[in-house]
């Protein structure tokens, strides 16, 4: 169906409901709008700039200076300036190894073992829903890996090349998608099955990604607790994942939303905070409902029920711009990619710290390890959101590209730029210490 016509049935099922739950559901779907979490990080930024926060003050002029180090980066690593989407897809190529390939050719080989035609439209949904599958799980498994740990990948020519942080993860997940790890359909390990991720333990996990006491991930048995509860939440929804429920279905969700009509980027997210909320582990809610990456915050104005909270959902849109790809291979129209938001993590807001234009007011900001709950680190991450834009468009003037969306920014781009920085002040780490329990970084 249409967004307007899904809207309107929306309003008519409210219709019917007590006022307060009818206002309670409106609050939500607003905590999950792209154009609330810019607005609350607005707000945010706005009385920050009125002298209001004890942990940060911005330099607005240190903008310029840190898009040259965008820029820069991005040269460096697009030179002809024909930068992709910030997306799961980019870490299967770490190493300069094209996995996707391997994944197309794997998948394609099945597929027409089965009888399938290649040039057919069900092979180009079949394709996609295992490339949602892929990236959906990889990128709930992308959260903060630790500064030790590492993922050694041996190759077919005998040699062996070693990853870390989110290129790690990209990879090993990748290989586990690729074993079957995830699958429960005997003779099709390319799929995630509900079934199979709730057998999934933090023992079985932390072999899949060669965690051990001498190389330890961050938060195994949070990543194993998040897979758990995502298979148990899909399999509760057989209207969005389909039976046996599967995330790939979200694909025929996503097309039987829109109708004839492209897919909107801001209604993949808001199917995403809608078919997933009960995974996350956070107690941040509204009444009983879940927010996930919501939180509260002293100067996030709003008004009603949602009022000081500031959403930030940055796996959700981070798995948003993961699903454009499969979506787009499919043939199928994707508008409103810059309706999404910057992404609120520590290569984004550490570039926005090393370059000056957030500025910590004391010592203990960057000096104390915090958790992802505590006002500084919500502050610090609504002011990356709101920061990102103004500085996204002081990289399209530099580049002489100013059509190109900020999904291209962040990849070209400004989270390379964090890490080039971090590389040079810190030896890789970021400005702020976040204590992760693998599930919001």
């Amino acid at each position: 169906m249409s967004h307007e016509l899904a809207h309107s049935q929306h309003a008519a099922q409210q219709q019917h409901m007590p006022a307060g739950l009818a206002a309670l559901d409106r609050a939500v779907e607003e905590l999950r709008a792209p154009a609330t979490i810019r607005a609350r990080c607005n707000n945010i930024l706005k009385a920050v700039q009125a002298g209001r926060s004890e942990f940060f003050r911005v330099d607005e002029s240190r903008l310029d200076a840190a898009a040259d180090v965008v820029a820069e980066v991005t040269r460096a690593s697009y030179p002809a300036l024909d930068v992709p989407y910030h997306s799961r897809w980019r870490h299967f190529g770490a190493g300069g190894v094209d996995r996707e390939a391997a994944f197309d050719a794997a998948f394609a080989t099945r597929f027409a073992k089965a009888g399938g035609t290649l040039d057919s439209p069900e092979f180009a949904a079949a394709r996609a829903r295992a490339a949602i599958d892929l990236a959906l799980v990889s990128v709930l498994l992308d959260a903060g890996a630790g500064p030790q740990w590492r993922w050694v990948e041996s190759r077919a020519d005998g040699h062996s090349a070693s990853f870390n942080r989110s290129e790690g993860l990209g990879v090993a997940s990748f290989h586990a998608f690729m074993s079957g790890a995830f699958s429960a359909t005997a003779g099709d390990p390319l799929r995630v099955d509900a079934e199979a991720l709730q057998r999934l333990d933090a023992s079985k996990l932390g072999a899949l990604f060669q965690a051990s006491e001498a190389n330890p991930l961050v938060g195994v048995d949070g990543r194993a607790l998040l897979l758990r509860r995502l298979g148990k939440t899909i399999a509760a929804r057989p209207e969005l994942f389909g039976k046996p429920a599967r995330p790939g279905n979200l694909f025929d969700a996503l097309l039987a939303q829109s109708g004839q009509a492209p897919v909107r980027a801001r209604d993949v997210l808001g199917l995403l905070l809608d078919g997933l909320a009960p995974i996350w582990p956070s107690h941040q809610k509204l009444a009983d409902q879940p927010l996930g990456d919501c939180w509260r915050h002293p100067l996030a104005g709003g008004s009603g029920l949602g009022a000081g909270w500031v959403p930030i959902h940055k796996l959700s849109q981070w798995l948003s711009y993961s699903l454009l790809e499969p979506i787009l291979r499919a043939g199928v129209q994707v508008i409103g990619i810059d309706e999404l938001t910057a992404l609120a993590e520590y290569r984004n807001g550490g570039l926005l710290i090393d370059s000056g234009v957030i500025v910590p007011l004391t010592r203990q900001v960057t000096d104390k390890a915090w958790t992802p709950g505590d006002t500084v680190v919500i502050e610090w991450r609504a002011l990356t959101i709101a920061l990102m834009d103004p500085l996204a468009d002081r990289v399209r003037a530099k580049l002489g590209k100013p059509e190109m969306p900020l999904a291209a920014i962040l990849e070209g781009g400004s989270w390379a730029a964090g890490r080039v920085l971090a590389g040079k002040l810190r030896g890789g780490d970021p400005p702020m210490k976040v204590v992760s329990d693998g599930t919001v970084f």
